[in-house]
């Protein structure tokens, strides 16, 4: 069975997106921790589609790079935690009676085949006990966690035909939550949107657990292509306009600061596409209020206080001043340094608070990794 949940010491973590392959590793720093080795290596397209390895050898060969050309200290462990792709996964919150150790894994086992919507001798399983904000009912929380075989084989595939030892493959989505929550806990729901290069990420975080997470087929390029399919310019212009212009915002109303032709021209691409995202928070924020309430969770265990943005994506300034305007609610840029480094700061020399947004998974699972070899 594959460890989800469970560490070996002495690990770094690594990410690898459809784009871009990401290694963080943190040491000790005093009561604190700080960043000793980071990277950054772009995957062309091809060779991972949908978190899906189509070109097994083509990205042992970026994984081998990758390590040699890591910024920092040298990475002396072959231990590492990496990534599965949440659209290829499955995780789900249930509830089971209170009962011995011994006996909960035979009856999640059980419980499991009326959540995965794969045979479970297609996945590999576990759980784990989610402790309540409120212990004060006769059953347990459970996290399930479920990914098919084909796609973690793939993986731990890959990584062992890099030189590399997997101890724990683990869902980016709870890489991103233990990045982004301070201290993993969270007394009202949070909406965390990891907004990236292929891909959008949707996590609702209540308590101590993940509560729900999607992945839907927009992100921060679908931006840069319409801004080149409707100006007529490649790729490369239409994002350099992207970052010039933006979404600036007004106080007033919320309404989009028009300054120039270019700069309506390039809202006016992106729009359609912020529109569709906008509609699909909502489809989201609207099946937690209606399926997310949960004894455990307390009595403001139901309403979204706010949401939390991460990916490179989230860079795209207005973002977040647009997304609270059309969606009312309060939208905040997240820090994934929050777990790691000393208040108030917000980033290390090495890595720009801007850069790190997209380092969040990889930080994450750097931040699991050195947790739980101490």
């Amino acid at each position: 069975m594959i460890e989800f949940l469970n560490l070996k010491p002495k690990t770094f973590g690594l990410d690898i997106s459809d784009f871009s392959l990401k290694i963080a590793n943190l040491k000790k720093k005093g009561k604190f921790l700080t960043l000793a080795s980071w990277g950054e290596t772009t995957i062309e397209p091809g060779i991972v589609e949908e978190g899906e390895i189509k070109n097994e050898e083509a990205l042992v060969k970026i994984i081998r790079e990758s390590l040699k050309g890591v910024r920092g200290e040298k990475i002396t462990t072959k231990n590492v935690i990496a990534a599965l792709p949440e659209k290829k996964s499955f995780l789900q919150v249930i509830q089971t009676p209170r009962m011995k150790e011994e006996d909960l894994a035979s009856a999640i086992q059980f419980e499991a085949e009326n959540y995965i919507p794969l045979p479970i001798e297609e996945v590999y399983l576990d759980f784990q006990i989610v402790k309540p904000l409120y212990d004060h009912l006769d059953h347990l929380d459970i996290l399930l966690v479920a990914s098919p075989k084909n796609i973690v084989d793939s993986y731990v595939s890959c990584l062992e035909k890099a030189g590399l030892s997997p101890q724990v493959l683990e869902i980016e989505t709870q890489s991103i939550a233990r990045a982004l929550v301070k201290n993993e806990i969270s007394l009202s729901p949070v909406l965390l949107i990891d907004f990236g290069k292929s891909a959008t990420i949707f996590i609702i975080y209540s308590g101590r657990c993940l509560r729900f997470a999607s992945t839907i087929p927009i992100s921060s390029q679908h931006l840069t292509q319409a801004i080149s399919k409707n100006m007529e310019i490649d790729l490369i212009e239409a994002e350099k306009l992207k970052l010039k212009y933006n979404l600036k915002t007004l106080e007033e109303g919320g309404k989009i600061e028009k300054k120039n032709i270019k700069n309506r021209k390039v809202f006016e691409a992106m729009i359609p596409v912020l529109s569709d995202m906008v509609g699909q928070i909502k489809r989201c924020v609207s099946y937690y209020h209606t399926h997310g309430t949960h004894e455990h969770l307390g009595s403001n265990g139901k309403k979204l206080e706010k949401i939390i943005l991460c990916g490179k994506g989230a860079n795209l300034e207005g973002l977040a001043d647009f997304l609270s305007v059309s969606l009312k609610i309060p939208v905040e840029i997240g820090n994934p340094w929050i777990n790691i480094l000393p208040e108030p700061l917000k980033e290390v020399p090495e890595l720009s608070f801007k850069d790190s947004l997209g380092y969040t998974t990889a930080l994450g699972l750097a931040l699991r990794g050195i947790r739980e070899s101490n």
